[in-house]
């Protein structure tokens, strides 16, 4: 099968944001916060997946949403800004000092009364969850060892219509080069491995971002 994906360099990244709805200015103040804190700003998402998430989130209208790696916040304000009257966003991270980032800025938004941080281990927050098929919206974005964890917390959870989304599974294409053998991008690869051999659940791997694989029951 031929390649129907054209490679994103800089420039075709640049015109893909300047073609897409922009940023607005929490957002883009944000994105300038986040890009002063060295190489850790880079687990940002892009400009373009977050429009992305908050147009998926406002077709799903989702009760509850969780989100598992929240950074400074950005993804989790696209997210918020998505949901309909009621819905909530339960937010899981171990950092205070990233999320303080983040609740600030979705203060500003206007988003923050629809947000429950939970400062503490995800797998700890996820397993207190009622054992129910209620969480309409997910999105995985945290340490890749604990990703097929997260994801079967997830799965046992998700509604019907629900879909959960999952970051950084090309791993800027580490996963397919068999000269990576590092811990992060063998853990890529099983939970590729794993969510794609599911029978539970359908698949979809998308080169948006560093590769985001879209999941849904079967």
């Amino acid at each position: 099968m031929s390649s129907q994906i054209t490679h994103l360099d800089e420039a075709l990244l640049a015109y893909m944001d300047a073609h897409s709805s922009p940023p607005d200015e929490v957002q883009r103040d944000l994105i300038a916060v986040t890009g002063t804190l060295g190489d850790a700003g880079r687990m940002q998402i892009g400009a373009v997946q977050g429009s992305f998430m908050t147009m998926l989130v406002r077709l799903l209208r989702p009760q509850l949403a969780v989100e598992v790696g929240t950074f400074t916040g950005y993804s989790a304000l696209a997210v918020a800004r998505g949901l309909p009257p009621g819905g909530r966003l339960l937010c899981c991270d171990v950092s205070v000092e990233w999320t303080a980032i983040a609740l600030s800025y979705w203060e500003r938004a206007g988003v923050a009364d629809r947000i429950d941080l939970r400062i503490a281990p995800a797998l700890e927050t996820l397993r207190a969850l009622p054992p129910r098929p209620e969480v309409g919206f997910a999105f995985i974005d945290a340490d890749k060892a604990n990703y097929i964890d997260y994801y079967e917390e997830l799965l046992s959870r998700l509604s019907p219509q629900g879909i959960i989304l999952v970051d950084n599974v090309l791993w800027g294409g580490g996963v397919a080069n068999p000269e990576r053998d590092d811990d992060t991008t063998e853990a890529l690869r099983a939970f590729n491995a794993h969510a794609a051999g599911d029978t539970r659940s359908q698949v979809a791997m998308l080169p948006v971002g560093d590769g985001l694989t879209v999941i849904t029951l079967r």
